[in-house]
């Protein structure tokens, strides 16, 4: 496959890349097909149960125009379903949880701005917001990446690992512990304090918040009938939540990005041109970390004694 042309490989990647398309599309209407039939079939039978038990009460019509209305309302995260810790969906907390998704680009869609000035902001603001939060995440990761070196590098050099070895462990050992502290134990808190959600779907929410899909199926706290104060801190919680773990799963997959196999794959369907400087650095970057896992005494050779 090495002898293909630069054209015939991003061909190859691009048909790799619509028949996952369409497995995961096939497989979705698969599994969520038939449940939404069955939901739409039991909507329609307490649609007809409730026309036949008080249509005589109702004008035609009326019950479709207030449906109607609620689900416009409930989908700009407007609800007269909730309780008291939800009947206000733009105090502080909820702002500022809202601005986070939309920084964040998680994008729950459980709240949605309803003024023409307010869709005006939030277009500035993203425009404006995210390259700046972009900024704040490359320097933190410039602080942070020393830092998270130093367990790894230790190990290569204890246990005399390869470059390639020492990379690929610290690696898998960042991505377990990014799992286990953002992703299993936050699921299991929400799975502990939400109550009406399995233990898969905390995992699905925590999943889809740090990889920025955000459905927004599911949030904590709500419909729990829970106190203002405590809504407002599980908003607080999922803030912080939020800010934490997109920098972590940043670095992850920025350690992952940089494994010598994933850059051999990414050269593969690169082009085949001259080295770069953004090659020569990344070869300079990689005899760093060469040289920073040797022992000393293999770093630096024994030189021959003076007469």
């Amino acid at each position: 496959m090495g002898a293909l042309r630069p054209w015939a490989r991003y061909g190859l990647l691009a048909v790799a890349h619509l028949l996952a398309l369409g497995l995961g599309a096939t497989v979705l209407q698969a599994l969520e097909g038939p449940p939404a039939l069955r939901l739409q079939a039991n909507l329609r039978a307490e649609l007809t149960t409730f026309q036949t038990e008080f249509g005589a009460c109702l004008p035609p019509g009326a019950l479709e125009e207030l449906l109607g209305t609620a689900l416009v309302a409930q989908a700009h995260g407007v609800s007269t379903l909730g309780n008291g810790s939800e009947a206000r969906n733009w105090d502080l907390p909820s702002a500022l949880l809202f601005t986070a998704s939309l920084l964040t680009t998680t994008g729950y869609g459980h709240m949605a701005p309803l003024s023409a000035g307010g869709k005006a902001f939030c277009v500035a603001y993203a425009a404006l917001g995210l390259p700046a939060s972009l900024a704040l995440v490359a320097a933190l990761r410039h602080c942070l990446v020393p830092l998270l070196s130093r367990p790894g590098a230790w190990v290569a050099t204890r246990w005399q690992l390869t470059p390639p070895r020492a990379a690929l462990l610290q690696a898998a050992a960042l991505g377990l512990l990014v799992v286990g502290v953002f992703v299993l134990l936050p699921a299991l808190v929400l799975w502990g304090v939400q109550g009406d959600c399995s233990l898969l779907e905390a995992i699905y929410f925590c999943f889809s918040s740090l990889s920025t899909i955000g459905l927004g199926d599911l949030l904590p706290g709500h419909g729990r009938g829970l106190h203002p104060v405590l809504y407002h801190l599980c908003q607080f919680a999922l803030l912080g939540y939020l800010l934490l773990g997109l920098l972590a799963m940043l670095l992850t997959v920025e350690t992952f990005s940089e494994l010598p196999q994933v850059r051999a794959m990414v050269k593969f369907f690169g082009s085949s041109g001259p080295v770069n400087a953004e090659d020569e650095g990344a070869i300079l970057g990689q005899d760093e970390l060469a040289l920073s896992t040797m022992p000393p005494s293999a770093a630096a050779p024994a030189q021959a004694p003076t007469c």
